[in-house]
């Protein structure tokens, strides 16, 4: 799986003009499964996001997870994370889950980074969403498992 968690003071999804999703400070991860990733790595990237340290600690370093935080995220689908640039203008998405599989990987992602203990909401798989947020940091960093 492919992902990009970011730093959030907070976050917000809508589609056709509904709130349908959104946090406050925790993370907010744009998450893409790939051809070949499976529920196991779904929930090997959820147990290590919750743990990844990029929350401050009183020293100012960045020593905390969100769940030291006691943040929330918000997880975003985003197949245009297997883009494929290597030939010519257009992006490639081949390397990415087949929709179906795609739509069952994401909410299995959601589903175990929940059970790690953080409170998550989620865009709509498949949707054109408009999202915002608040980047805080900026600390943005990309994941691939």
């Amino acid at each position: 799986m492919r992902a990009v968690v970011q730093r959030v003071s907070e976050a917000q999804v809508h589609v056709e003009g509904t709130l349908i999703g959104e946090c406050g400070a925790g993370v907010m991860v744009l998450v893409c499964a790939m051809q070949g990733d499976t529920t196991a790595t779904a929930e090997k990237l959820a147990a290590k996001i919750a743990r990844l340290r990029i929350f401050g600690d009183e020293t100012g370093k960045m020593n905390r997870s969100v769940l030291d935080i006691g943040g929330s995220a918000l997880v975003i689908s985003q197949f245009t994370l297997a883009a494929d640039t290597s030939r010519g203008n257009r992006p490639g998405f081949s390397g990415a889950a087949a929709p179906q599989e795609g739509r069952l990987l994401y909410d299995h992602f959601a589903q175990a980074l929940a059970a790690q203990g953080i409170a998550v909401e989620t865009g709509e798989f498949g949707a054109d969403m408009k999202v915002s947020l608040i980047n805080d940091g900026p600390i943005t960093i990309p994941m691939d498992l």
